[in-house]
């Protein structure tokens, strides 16, 4: 079987239409369901990495084209950050409601703030909060597991951390989906269960020394920053010599604050799926045992795809990148 990973969409269904069509998928009619989808070539099935709204102009499109192609069952998608936060921005905090008796105001997981609403807001535009459109598609977000495992290979949005899917596992469905208990422990901030998926879904952080703190792309504070934890040695390494972040970020980071304190182990040793991180420039594998096919479509890069042969795993090649250029 030939896995084509596909990164980060983010509403570009454009560009996703670009990159089948490089990949050899063709549209054609499911004379049962009634629905038309993007067939693979033999042999091949897509694997989406996650992060399919928010930031683009076509978001309908987007989830139109990507969930035609998991009712048809010729692909795989897990769950993305970005399809997290849609259901926490959606969802009444229970605990914290409990604390507003008498009050009309709606607590929700994910703060409706300024930041908040205007990373969601691409989406919004297209899905009108609270609409039968808005409930449709939470609905269908609550379908992505978190993760996918085969025989071959590993798949996840941000990072493969065996430990944090041990926290959140019992309160997951046996395929790894998120259940309503779920969003509700782990959009419980500092909790075990918020700690796994901030991990799972966003990647490893360090903390930055007390008082350090840089400002992001959408204008949030961070006091934490991500590392590149697919490298062999982390620990006692300099932050940004390891660190994951814009060039932008890193200039605002302490030149000399040393890791000494992270509690993460790559526990398999299959080949690892990621998206996330915003690469840019030439495709290349992470490691020898990670890659990651987010490479800023929603930024100045391109929609990428990786084609992983489970029949050979090993070595991952630069050679199985496949990018959509937009002309």
């Amino acid at each position: 079987m030939i896995y084509d990973v596909i990164g980060d969409i983010h509403g570009h269904a454009n560009k996703l239409i670009g990159l089948l069509d490089k990949l050899g998928y063709h549209l054609t009619k499911h004379e049962t369901l009634g629905i038309t989808y993007y067939q693979p070539p033999a042999g091949h099935r897509a694997i989406f990495i996650g992060d399919l709204i928010d930031r683009g102009t076509q978001e309908l499109e987007t989830l139109n084209i990507v969930y035609s192609m998991l009712d048809a069952g010729v692909a795989d998608a897990i769950m993305g950050n970005h399809e997290y936060n849609a259901l926490a921005y959606a969802t009444i905090d229970k605990t914290a409601s409990k604390q507003l008796t008498g009050s009309k105001d709606s607590i929700y997981l994910r703060r409706h703030s300024q930041t908040h609403t205007r990373q969601h807001q691409a989406f919004l535009d297209e899905v009108p909060f609270g609409s039968e459109a808005h409930q449709y598609w939470l609905k269908r977000f609550y379908e992505l597991p978190l993760w996918l495992e085969t025989e071959h290979a590993c798949f996840i949005h941000a990072c493969w951390d065996s430990d944090k899917m041990t926290v959140i596992k019992p309160f997951l469905t046996a395929d790894n989906r998120l259940t309503q208990e779920a969003l509700q422990r782990s959009g419980q901030k500092n909790s075990e269960e918020y700690n796994a998926i901030e991990r799972l879904l966003k990647g490893v952080e360090v903390a930055l020394p007390d008082g350090a703190s840089f400002t992001d792309k959408d204008g949030a504070v961070r006091h934490r920053v991500r590392v590149q934890w697919w490298l062999e040695q982390l620990q006692g390494k300099r932050i940004v010599d390891i660190a994951r972040a814009p060039a932008w970020d890193m200039q605002q980071l302490p030149q000399d604050a040393i890791v000494d304190n992270l509690d993460f182990q790559l526990k398999t040793t299959k080949p690892v799926f990621i998206g996330h991180y915003w690469l840019t420039g030439t495709p290349q594998p992470l490691s020898s045992q990670v890659v990651c096919t987010d490479y800023s479509v929603a930024g100045k890069g391109y929609l990428t795809a990786y084609r992983f042969d489970s029949n050979n795993p090993y070595p991952l090649s630069a050679d199985n990148f496949v990018q959509y250029i937009d002309p």
